[in-house]
């Protein structure tokens, strides 16, 4: 950081004097939720808590939600969702120092030390560029920071000041963090006014496919696969399956679903947030409707 950067060497010497392993986050990042059964997972990020705040962080957000929608092309319950699967609406942002779980999953870590070394210097550089205290900022086990949870090489990436004060604050700032989720899924490539997922039948022949293979849905049709919902077969998907008490249950996933991966690379993860958005936009139009 002092010969790639210019950071000052007694500086940082001083952080790191107080920086602090913590045990719990290698113990955190051992056992990741999607270790769990899906019915598990989904029932975790996916029920009436979420939904209830969630209409209430809409209604209190609205405009910010709207204008984010409008020039990002992020529908606002995938944004609203993202934002709920994360931190419940900024209710739980994390407790553990950034410093301390950064320092610990970069140098006790082996496994994904490179990743994690790199977020490390992207946080030294992002307090630095803020002007946030390195000893202050909390966070989740990862690292992650902010009502939408994001590491720091993503908040120097993504992170907007939404709300127009002259600064981008994830952590106390709602309209920041809206606007952040938004362009960071548009800078993965979301596509306005496409499919996320949807459900799908399919016979015995589809098992002899790779359902990892992204394909039209013309091809998947020739295989015994077919969609719940009238759809161009000229569409690109791939083939997922979650496991039900009833069985599988299938879903074609599309370029959006993928997207929202690159949030928490976990099939299970974009699932819980596509469907708890889902859940939202009927209780929100429900209740319009009452």
């Amino acid at each position: 950081m002092v010969v790639k950067h210019q950071f000052n060497r007694a500086e940082l010497e001083r952080v790191f004097a107080i920086a602090q392993h913590q045990p719990s986050v290698i113990e955190a990042i051992s056992r990741p939720a999607t270790l769990k059964p899906w019915p598990e997972y989904r029932a975790a990020f996916v029920n009436p808590e979420r939904i209830k705040f969630g209409l209430q962080f809409w209604s209190k957000h609205r405009q910010s939600l709207q204008n984010a929608e409008q020039k990002y092309g992020v529908p606002q319950n995938i944004i609203l969702a993202v934002i709920g699967v994360e931190t419940v609406y900024g209710r739980d942002a994390g407790k553990y120092r950034v410093l301390d779980a950064l320092t610990t999953l970069a140098f006790d870590y082996p496994r994904r030390a490179d990743f994690f070394r790199a977020e490390l210097e992207n946080y030294l550089l992002l307090a630095r560029d803020e002007q946030y205290d390195l000893l202050d900022m909390r966070g989740s086990y990862a690292g992650a920071m902010g009502i939408p949870q994001f590491m720091p090489s993503s908040y120097r990436n993504y992170a907007v000041d939404f709300n127009g004060n002259n600064k981008i604050d994830l952590l106390n700032e709602p309209a920041d963090a809206i606007g952040s989720v938004a362009n960071y899924l548009l800078g993965y490539g979301w596509v306005s006014g496409k499919q996320v997922a949807v459900r799908a039948q399919a016979d015995e022949k589809a098992s002899a496919v790779n359902f990892a293979t992204p394909q039209t849905l013309a091809a998947w049709s020739a295989v015994g696969v077919m969609p719940d919902a009238g759809l161009s077969q000229e569409e690109v998907a791939r083939l997922t399956d979650f496991t039900v008490a009833e069985g599988k249950e299938y879903w074609l996933a599309f370029n959006n679903f993928d997207v929202i991966t690159r949030y928490n690379n976990s099939d299970f993860y974009a699932m819980s947030v596509f469907q708890l958005a889902e859940e939202l936009k009927a209780a929100s139009q429900s209740s319009a409707a009452k």
